[in-house]
């Protein structure tokens, strides 16, 4: 899965926005080579489409062939338009929800998912709880080490809250590493720094496979049949364009921190006689319908350019194709280049290993992926690219000696060839995946449904769910007549009942509304499920079994005692096997984020949830009201379409029963409209 951004086989639009860079080349160029071994029975993309004017018309085709055996699946999610990835947070469970039900119309389940980045991520961890399919998660850039690297750079933290949604992003990256079967990692620094940051991450889980380059693409100069791609891209910008190029290529992102570049270039007087600085920094048709980011990216360049008068030394040309990058990394070796990658954080650093590929000498930052590719490579330099003098140096230098240039450049196409081949990274990836997928097969238990098994014979063929501490807390009078009278009157909707209280306690209370006997009951904040059946009330509890794999009841009270008073444990009536409650002493914003860090902290499988402003539960990290719900739907075969929620359930996805139903509770006093969710 590659949910964000921008994605097809062809001309892919790398550099558009922050979202389109080389996390999808990396997917793209994976799955055609997975598809070409004799081992891969199928391959599919799960991806986004998107229906939106100001993109291609490509994404928004539901299929498209990779070569045989491969395809792009895209998937509609959230608003038709385009969106940047952190505004897809909210759509993601509908996407989960589609999944399931596709893949359980498959005449068989994957064998395994490999999630990229958070937001893949999030959907992976659900799939795998809800369907046992092994998950392989790929983070390409964890939250934890942007957000400290971005701090590091001056940036407010309320920015980076409120632009990247970083908070969301670190409980999903928590999630899917908490369900992971591999991690799949570019670095040993990656696992060793930016991994081992997570409290639910699991070190013996994780492989090192560093990502491949297309050794048919990217080799060194051969002649300069090439010049003309380049000569009509660059040069126009140039004086003299037979000077050495400095050469930088990625998004325009903050986070590349390619002003800190130009601004080097700008103030070293030798580099500015000896040298040009050509940037492509992805494509920029109107400057209007760029993002925010990107728009202030470009304008610290262009104000750089002017304020050290770059004209005529500096190429930063609107538009270049994909196929084009080969031959400039040729060219740049030609005429005695060097590339720089002068990112604040780099999870692995792809263009790196092009560049060496093509004979391009290095310097890079000294975070992440560039460490492990110059440790092999030994084609360059590593320098603290937040010090803009060490910068300078390292860029003077890499272009100083031309015999020790020469060497870099010969070090760096042999080390690729050897070490970073699409060959050797499928062998080493389709093994770790293979053990890991057989290992989870072999742990998994048996699953609460199995595909093909028949309906089960009693339940109702359409089902409402209703919030005992909610709507039905203190409903009015009318409307619990007009729903009585409803459900009276249509004998094949069935009740469901969700409720944080015990299922002692919840029947109690339903008693006094006089209505139908509910079909389900989900009590204990999602913690425990009650089937209705001829013979009674039947506990559920393979449900039980299934959230309560990795939870430590009293663990989850010893991390948390430090926090008294500010929480103090709720009466025993109120607490639950899989459940811990504690009450607020007053209610206090800043309390959720602490207790969810004090449980990763201690790698602990729970989560909390905060209601009403006072009430705290703890819970197995795979439990809620939401996906109980889910899983009895999957164990009764009832589709989510059959399924109204009340607006109060957050979380559950359904689609609407009927027009009429929609209203079956109209606002008022102590009721919620009922809407799909």
């Amino acid at each position: 899965m590659h949910l964000h951004g921008l994605f097809r086989g062809h001309d892919l639009e790398l550099g558009r926005d922050a979202d389109t860079g080389g996390q999808t080349t990396y997917v793209l160029e994976l799955a055609r080579s997975l598809a070409l071994r004799p081992e891969v029975e199928r391959l599919d993309v799960v991806t986004r489409l998107i229906r939106d004017r100001r993109v291609s018309a490509d994404y928004a085709q539901p299929w498209e062939s990779l070569g045989p055996g491969a395809a792009i699946r895209r998937l509609a999610f959230g608003p038709r338009r385009y969106l940047r990835k952190e505004l897809l947070w909210l759509h993601l469970d509908a996407l989960a929800d589609a999944l399931t039900e596709s893949l359980l119309a498959q005449d068989r389940l994957p064998d395994w998912i490999h999630a990229h980045y958070a937001d893949a991520g999030y959907v992976g961890a659900l799939l795998r709880q809800r369907l046992g399919i092994p998950l392989v998660f790929t983070g390409h850039s964890l939250g934890r080490e942007k957000r400290r690297r971005l701090i590091d750079a001056g940036v407010d933290p309320r920015q980076i809250e409120e632009h990247y949604a970083m908070a969301r992003r670190i409980e999903a990256e928590e999630l899917a590493l908490a369900h992971s079967n591999l991690v799949v990692t570019s670095t040993r620094q990656e696992l060793e720094v930016q991994y081992a940051r997570y409290g639910r991450f699991c070190a013996d889980q994780a492989a090192v496979i560093p990502p491949g380059v297309d050794l048919r693409q990217f080799f060194p100069p051969q002649a300069a049949l090439e010049e003309p791609l380049v000569q009509g891209l660059i040069e126009p910008f140039l004086r003299d364009p037979a000077k050495p190029p400095v050469l930088a290529i990625c998004r325009a992102d903050h986070r590349k921190n390619i002003p800190a570049l130009v601004e080097v270039f700008g103030r070293s007087e030798r580099l500015r006689q000896q040298h040009n600085l050509v940037l492509l920094l992805g494509c920029r048709n109107d400057p209007r319908q760029l993002e925010k980011q990107q728009r202030e990216v470009f304008q610290q360049v262009f104000e750089l350019v002017d304020r050290f008068d770059l004209y005529g030394q500096v190429a930063y040309p609107k538009q270049h194709e994909r196929h084009q990058i080969p031959a400039i990394y040729r060219w740049a070796s030609r005429l005695g280049g060097v590339f720089v990658n002068p990112a604040l954080t780099e999870p692995f650093g792809l263009t790196l290993l092009e560049a060496a590929a093509c004979g391009v000498p290095i310097v890079a930052t000294d975070d992440g992926g560039p460490k492990d590719i110059l440790a092999r490579c030994q084609n360059g330099l590593l320098v603290d690219v937040s010090d803009l003098d060490a910068l300078q140096q390292a860029v003077e230098d890499s272009l100083a000696q031309p015999e020790r240039w020469r060497r870099w450049r010969d070090n760096g196409v042999e080390a690729v060839s050897r070490s970073f081949s699409w060959d050797a990274h499928v062998n080493h990836y389709l093994g770790a995946a293979t053990a890991a997928g057989h290992q989870a097969a072999s742990l998994r238990p048996r699953r609460w449904f199995q595909q093909g098994e028949t309906v089960p014979p009693e339940r109702p063929e359409r089902l409402i769910v209703l919030d005992l501490d909610a709507s039905l807390a203190d409903p009015d009078p009318s409307t619990l007549a007009e729903l009585r009278r409803r459900l009276l009157a249509e004998p094949q909707l069935g009740i469901g009942l969700t409720s944080g209280r015990s299922i002692q306690a919840a029947r109690q209370r339903f008693a006094e509304l006089h209505l139908p006997e509910p079909w389900l009951w989900i009590t204990q904040a999602g913690t425990e499920i009650h089937i209705r059946t001829a013979e009674g009330l039947w506990p559920d509890h393979h449900w039980q079994r299934h959230i309560g794999r990795r939870w430590d009841r009293g663990a989850v009270q010893a991390a948390l005692a430090p926090l008294q008073p500010r929480l103090r444990l709720q009466d025993p009536a109120q607490q639950g096997a899989f459940k811990v409650s504690y009450l607020l002493q007053e209610p206090d914003q800043g309390i959720l984020p602490l207790v969810r860090q004090t449980l990763q902290q201690h790698a602990l499988a729970a989560r909390a949830h905060l209601f009403q402003h006072w009430y705290l539960d703890v819970l197995p990290l795979t439990a809620s009201k939401s996906e109980a719900l889910r899983y009895v739907a999957l164990r009764w075969q009832l589709p989510l379409s059959a399924i109204l929620v009340e607006a109060s359930e957050q979380g559950i996805g359904a689609s609407p029963l009927s027009a009429g139903l929609k209203t079956l509770l109209p606002q008022g006093r102590g009721s919620s409209l009922l809407t799909p969710a």
